[in-house]
């Protein structure tokens, strides 16, 4: 926790370090990348440094870790830090590598607040930045050993055995080790991490969420991000995959991670997605259906068009082999006849949602953002409410 002279400090000085930090952050990935340029070109998502979401999600960690050390002083934020650790791991983050970001964020910080920065300050926003790293470090270091790797020793060499073509924007890769040693362990509902080699010599990593596995294979899906009118990039990474990646390639692939998982309990359960959303959730479908689970099961997806909807055919395949599955679609604009309240944006409130359900969200922030008020609504606690962010994690409460 915080020592009485820190928090103090923090509390005094978080408006303006929060008024701040938007400016803060940028310059701090200024001087990392300048001191560091192997960290942008093979570790860093160039496309979200591009458009700032990356220093976004930094700028709200801190400030909501430095938050609860205020109001909460023997708690720390754990769903906020999980998260974060399941992404360093899966990146291959060491202990070694939070002295580097120290040392450029807090030169940023002096840079940015002037005068301000005195001596008090800056000791205690170091104070609730390590508080923070080690915490995260400790939680890495679990992971690793739960995977029996060493710290950081997460990629291995992979071979593509099939490419399946889900739709005209999603694939799905079918991958086996190299080595022919086992698959790494997995649980229903995380991803892994992927490296590629592009033209320009850059190995950049993306997260692509398990949509199921085989006997001796691992599947990830991925969607082809094309630009847009915001000015967003086409996903390099994305595009690499679908145009350059076919069977007999090879992959590089870190060990399986994330915090958003299945539970094993029996209690009934609330899948709700939109678009490429609903990779997790069919890894989930896959592993009810191959454990022969009796568990409820409601399974809620909502698309542009039936054309655009990756797995649709398989979803009802593993509904059906589900004793007591149900699936709610939704289709922006529907082919065909389709019953209205079924037309447009996903509305949860038309559905039953099982008592003392566990729900699970992905896709699009403001579609979770959405679907989430309207789970409250319905009088689903917040605990029992969870979600995966594909991207740096803005949070769906602002």
């Amino acid at each position: 926790m915080l020592s009485a002279k820190s928090a103090e400090t923090v509390r005094a000085t978080l408006p303006v370090v929060g008024a701040s930090i938007g400016e803060i952050t940028p310059l701090f990935y200024a001087k990392l990348f300048a001191a560091h340029p192997e960290l942008a070109r093979d570790l860093f998502n160039r496309g979200n440094q591009a458009q700032g979401t990356q220093p976004q999600a930094l700028a709200g960690s801190i400030a909501t870790f430095a938050t609860v050390l205020l109001q909460h002083p023997e708690a720390r934020p754990d769903a906020l830090l999980a998260r974060i650790a399941h992404k360093h791991a899966s990146l291959g983050v060491t202990a070694e590598q939070y002295p580097v970001v120290h040392r450029h964020l807090f030169a940023a910080i002096a840079e940015v607040l002037g005068d301000a920065a005195t001596e008090e300050v800056v000791a205690a926003w170091e104070d609730v930045y390590w508080l923070m790293a080690n915490a995260l470090i400790a939680i890495e270091a679990g992971l690793y050993a739960e995977a029996g790797v060493a710290a950081g020793d997460v990629w291995r060499e992979y071979r593509v055995v099939d490419r399946v073509p889900e739709t005209d924007e999603v694939t799905s890769f079918v991958v086996t080790p190299l080595d022919g040693a086992p698959l790494p362990p997995a649980r229903p509902g995380q991803y892994v991490s992927v490296q590629v080699e592009l033209p320009d010599g850059a190995r950049q990593i993306r997260q692509y969420s398990l949509s199921g596995a085989t006997e001796g294979a691992l599947r990830f899906s991925v969607k082809r991000v094309a630009a847009d009118a915001s000015g967003a990039p086409e996903g390099e990474v994305s595009a690499h995959l679908h145009d350059r990646v076919d069977r007999g390639a090879g992959l590089r692939i870190s060990a399986p991670a994330g915090d958003v998982v299945l539970d094993e309990g029996d209690g009934p359960l609330l899948l709700v997605s939109a678009g490429i959303g609903g990779t997790p959730m069919i890894g989930m479908l896959n592993h009810l259906a191959g454990t022969g689970s009796r568990r409820p099961v409601v399974v809620a997806h909502a698309d542009r068009t039936p054309a655009t909807h990756a797995f649709r055919a398989e979803l009802e395949q593993l509904v059906a082999k589900l004793p007591d599955a149900v699936a709610h679609l939704w289709y922006e604009r529907p082919d065909g006849e389709w019953p209205a309240e079924r037309t447009g944006l996903m509305d949860l409130g038309r559905i039953d949602v099982p008592a003392g359900a566990t729900a699970y969200l992905c896709g699009p922030v403001p579609f979770m953002r959405a679907a989430r008020a309207q789970l409250l609504a319905a009088g689903v606690p917040a605990r029992a409410i969870h979600y995966e962010v594909f991207g740096p994690d803005l949070g769906l409460d602002g």
